[in-house]
């Protein structure tokens, strides 16, 4: 496997990752304005869940486009030449750094299948590119463990950290894939961050302290879609 130099990781995971994330949450969390935690990263996203003939499910296909300010930041540090844009080998770069560096934070995605957390398992290969001024990631994973078509399941993206805004612009961005699994119910899942705050203040504040990175907390917030079969 071609291995880049640190120094470019790390600035990838300062852009992308936990700098300033603690600092952030504290904030956000303390604000008068009662919002908690202010995202500094914005992105939309598209989750098309997979399902084969053995009634599992097989793949998880991600579409990620991130804001202006961010790509121009992206483009400023993976530009080697100076061209002003991203060749093939750049944008390759691009996808082997954040496939290191998100994989500690399961590439931003949450699986509970009937109440019991899984894993992702680590995607092949992300694939990068640069359209109209903006980053595009794209990925295909699977869960770490088989998913039954069994019971209750759900699949949502979100950054642990809260440093990273993930939107789905509207529900259609959230499909099931294959005829088993559209034979199941289901429906998309959009918490209200004020809701969820003014109901969990207590077990918030108390997490905060003991997960600053957000890792357990943050779960609350993110907009998911859950199946029923």
């Amino acid at each position: 496997m071609i291995q880049f130099p640190r120094p470019r990781l790390n600035a990838f995971r300062r852009i992308l990752g936990r700098q300033g994330a603690c600092l952030t949450l504290a904030l956000g969390l303390f604000s008068a304005s009662g919002a908690f935690a202010h995202p500094h990263i914005f992105a939309q996203a598209r989750l098309e869940v997979v399902a084969n003939d053995k009634g599992q499910i097989s793949e998880l296909r991600n579409v990620w486009r991130f804001d202006d300010m961010f790509s121009a930041s992206v483009l400023l540090e993976f530009d080697h030449n100076s061209d002003a844009k991203l060749d093939a080998k750049e944008l390759a770069e691009v996808g082997q750094t954040v496939l290191e560096s998100l994989g500690e934070y399961n590439y931003y995605t949450t699986i509970f299948d009937n109440g019991k957390s899984v894993k992702l398992a680590k995607p092949q290969v992300i694939h990068a590119d640069f359209k109209d001024g903006q980053l595009l990631l794209m990925f295909a994973a699977k869960p770490a463990e088989p998913i039954a078509l069994k019971g209750t399941f759900s699949i949502g993206v979100y950054d642990p950290t809260m440093y990273t805004a993930m939107d789905f612009p509207t529900d259609d961005d959230l499909v099931a894939v294959g005829d088993k699994l559209k034979s199941c119910k289901h429906k998309v899942v959009r918490p209200n961050p004020d809701d969820v705050i003014a109901q969990n203040q207590a077990t918030l504040t108390s997490a905060f302290f003991n997960d600053p990175t957000g890792t357990n907390m943050s779960k609350l917030f993110a907009t998911r879609i859950e199946f029923t079969c």
